[in-house]
């Protein structure tokens, strides 16, 4: 993998490359900084050149974190997420080019194209007609809009399923209940500040709400695994009487 990362960055002279060397090892380094990451301080960047000081280790170590580097196990390992940091800032840097030739790619594959018939897979989600469409059917239902036209969607959908479903509709006594007084709940704790205080006990109830949406799944899931398991067919031929 190190070799087949090396080659995309082309790194000179791939194929003869001694990776368990060490002066290999503090060149290729060397080779990255200089020519892919370029992130070094100048101090930090000559230390690291100077490949047979004694202290070289030292000042790669502290290079390596530098980058966020993770903790593993060897040296190769090391070397195999920086040449993987280095395929991304490559990446980034030339991202066009590569999106071109992916479309490219995709356009002289022989794969068949699908038409989807769902008009909604043709939706950009993004676009401003759909942002400003998702406004206007929240402000319908009279729900605050978020920055997100995603987020607000998600807001839509519930309110839609839970309030709007015919059974809800027929019987709204079932689904709405008595708005919960929340300011007057009692926090537990004083955040010396009544507007953080008002948005923990919010946070509490959201909290409280998704636990007992978790609950109501976990004992749906019980239930179907009991619908399974229980009451076996008992096969009596392997039945033994005595000893």
């Amino acid at each position: 993998m190190v070799k087949r990362l090396l080659n995309a960055l082309e790194y000179p002279q791939v194929d003869s490359l001694n990776l368990n060397d060490d002066a290999t090892f503090r060149s290729i380094i060397v080779w990255l900084e200089t020519n892919k990451i370029r992130a070094a301080q100048p101090k930090v960047f000559e230390s690291l050149k100077n490949i047979r000081w004694q202290n070289w280790d030292n000042v790669y170590n502290s290079y390596k974190d530098s980058l966020g580097c993770p903790v593993v196990a060897t040296k190769l390992e090391e070397l195999q997420w920086l040449l993987g940091y280095a395929v991304q800032i490559e990446t980034a840097k030339n991202r066009n080019v590569y999106l071109k030739h992916a479309v490219e790619n995709i356009k002289t594959s022989n794969v068949p194209s699908v038409v989807a018939e769902n008009p909604l897979d043709k939706l950009d989600f993004r676009s401003k007609e759909f942002s400003d469409g998702i406004k206007e059917l929240a402000k319908v239902l009279k729900i605050e809009p978020h920055s997100d036209p995603l987020v607000t969607l998600k807001a839509v959908r519930k309110v839609v399923t839970q309030r709007m479903a015919p059974d809800c509709v027929a019987n709204p006594q079932k689904y709405i209940g008595t708005p919960f007084p929340f300011r007057e709940a009692d926090l537990g704790i004083d955040l010396k500040d009544p507007i953080l205080n008002e948005a923990a006990k919010i946070l509490r109830l959201i909290y409280i709400h998704d636990l007992r949406d978790l609950q109501t799944s976990a004992n749906e899931l019980i239930v179907a695994v009991q619908n399974v398991t229980a009451n076996p067919k008992t096969d009596t031929r392997l039945g033994k009487v005595g000893f």
